[in-house]
Parts: C-alpha cells; sequence; structure tokens
C-alpha cells in the first residue's frame, strides 16, 4: 500500500493540465458561448493551473474551417488574441494528432508562437510518425508530450516496446491514456509502474488523461498521483468526450499545494459549465458510456446513442455485445 505522506503532501513536480477546450470541444465541435475561453484562461490563472490545452492544430485540408471553432485549429494568432503575450506562469498547450495535422506547416517555430507544449496523441501503430511530430516540434523549441490512446488496448510487450522507442526521443512527458474510460486503479497503478520505468531509464515525466465511463477518473488520477505521475489532466464539470474527464473542481479540491485554488474553479462552474449544460450540451456519465467502459470499447457507439436520444439500454447492450 502506499504510504499517507504520499497522498497527505505534495510534491513540487505535480502539473495540472486543462484539457477543457480541447477534450470539450469534441462535445460541441469547439464552439463556446462567446466570453468563454477568456473566462477559462483567466479562471486558470486564479486557479493556479500549469497548463491550458487550447484544442487541436488540426489540418484545414483534412477539416472544413466552417464546420468548427477555433480551438480545432489554434491559429497562433486567435491564442494571441486571448492570452496576449502571456507574461504569467500558465503555459500554453496544443495537440497535435497524428495523420490528422500538417505539423511541418502549422506548427511554426516557437519563438514565433503562444504556445508552449505540443501534445502528440498517437495510437500504438502510429508510433513512428509520432515521433517524427515529437522531433520536429523539439528541434522548433516546444516542450512535447507522447500521448498514448486507448492504452487499455495494447499488449504489455508491445507497450514496452512503444515506450523504449518514445524514450529515446527528444519528449518530455509520457501519458497513460485511457481512451475507453475500462481501467481500474488496480490496472493504473500497474500501466504508472511500466510507464515511469521507461521515464526513469530515459529522464522523462509521465502524465495521466483519463475518461469517466465507470465513474474511475478522479480515482485512476489520484492512484497516478501516489504513484509518481507528474502532469495530470482534467476538466471543468468532467466536459470532454462522451463519459468526460477527471473533474478539475475534484482535483484541485485533492491537490494540498496551496497554489492550486478551488474557489475561481467553483465561480467558473457556475456562470459557464452550469448554463451550457442547461442549455442542452450533452456529456458526462451515463449507461451507455458505462457499458462501452466495462467492455473495453471506443465509445462511439455510445456517442451515436447519445445524439439519437435513444433508451432502449438493454437493445444497445445486445448490440455492443454482438460485436464483441
Amino acid at each position: 500500500m502506499k504510504q499517507i505522506s504520499e497522498l497527505m503532501g505534495y510534491r513540487q513536480g505535480v502539473k495540472v493540465v486543462d484539457a477543457t477546450l480541447r477534450d470539450g470541444g469534441l462535445v460541441n465541435d469547439f464552439y463556446f458561448p462567446d466570453g468563454f475561453v477568456k473566462a477559462l484562461y483567466e479562471t486558470n490563472l486564479k486557479a493556479g493551473v500549469d497548463y491550458m490545452e487550447f484544442g487541436y492544430k488540426a489540418d484545414k485540408e483534412m477539416f472544413d474551417v466552417n464546420k468548427f471553432g477555433p480551438c480545432k485549429f489554434c491559429d497562433d494568432d486567435y491564442i494571441r488574441s486571448i492570452v496576449g503575450e502571456n507574461d504569467t506562469n500558465l503555459k500554453i498547450a496544443a495537440m497535435a494528432d497524428v495523420g490528422r495535422c500538417n505539423y511541418k506547416r502549422d506548427i511554426i517555430e516557437k519563438k514565433d508562437s503562444p504556445i508552449d507544449l505540443i501534445r502528440v496523441a498517437t495510437y500504438i501503430n502510429s508510433i513512428p510518425a509520432a515521433i517524427d511530430v515529437i522531433e520536429d516540434s523539439a528541434k522548433k523549441g516546444y516542450e512535447t508530450s507522447c500521448n498514448i490512446m486507448a492504452v487499455s488496448n495494447v499488449q504489455e510487450g508491445d507497450l514496452k516496446a512503444a515506450l523504449d522507442l518514445v524514450g529515446k526521443t527528444p519528449v518530455d512527458v509520457i501519458y497513460i491514456v485511457d481512451s475507453n474510460g475500462s481501467i481500474f486503479p488496480e490496472q493504473m497503478a500497474r500501466l504508472a509502474d511500466i510507464f515511469g520505468e521507461f521515464a526513469a531509464k530515459y529522464n522523462k515525466k509521465v502524465g495521466i488523461h483519463a475518461h469517466d465511463n465507470l465513474k474511475l477518473a478522479f480515482a485512476n488520477t489520484v492512484e497516478c498521483v501516489g504513484d509518481g505521475v507528474d502532469f495530470l489532466d482534467a476538466t471543468y464539470a468532467s466536459m470532454g468526450r462522451g463519459a468526460g474527464n477527471c473533474a478539475m473542481e475534484l482535483l484541485l479540491g485533492f491537490l494540498h499545494n496551496p497554489k492550486y485554488n478551488l474557489y475561481p474553479a467553483l465561480q467558473f462552474i457556475e456562470k459557464w459549465m452550469q448554463p451550457m449544460k442547461a442549455s442542452g450540451t450533452t456529456w458526462g456519465y451515463d449507461f451507455q458510456y458505462l457499458l462501452t467502459g466495462i467492455l473495453n470499447q471506443h465509445p462511439r457507439t455510445a456517442i451515436q446513442y447519445t445524439k439519437e436520444k435513444r433508451t432502449d439500454l438493454s437493445n444497445y447492450y445486445k448490440e455492443i455485445t454482438a460485436q464483441e
């Protein structure tokens, strides 16, 4: 068992990453209410959050700019219109999704960009392509992370081989990503040990990005805190794809570092998140996401179930188990 001091105290190395705009943007095609993004930035400053992820660096030749809000593309000028020169301790992040971004064109030199961290999202079968994005971004002067998605579907031997490859790159942080929201804390502890082994070998940090299908996103994040994982993703009111993510308000309430402040998060949720949900924007734990989590499936069928406003849960269960 973990020592109580590991959870009662705090590590200076812990970093809180706000992923509300990026993961939450998957819920509403990145169309946030007027003033939302600026208010979120100011909230993160007051709450002591370490990184704010603005969205994706999506390829405009693949995605229609008229069908998505600006955080789908994270143009440098757009980010600068929110943060100015960002002369603060809050760092700015954007995600480069392997195969869905033109990183050589759209990720410019760090000295000309307000972005600090490029988060490279990859599946296990596209690790070589991810490494190219990491190396290109690092060469341009950015901090980088490698977010290995759907890790619950990866064989341990393949995972270790991938971690060994990624560890040899200039990447700063390697992320455990529970895309399906299917990992239990005991399994998460094992993954944290595996990732930690390679992080120690190559002098990297480890991060956790959890989904809430089984209502375990916060529990898994707390597990990782006790296991030495430093980069902790969260979203306000759990806003994110499908069942959502680890709730920022839970995480800020748990962490004992006095630099984090829960009260601004509560104010933001009251003014912005609750009205947005009341207006019909849908995310968060529900029975259909529970089922895909239990079955370790991608939540795409549950997302479609939700969009169709279906209530025939037992039929849906038969449908998705028939696919097994």
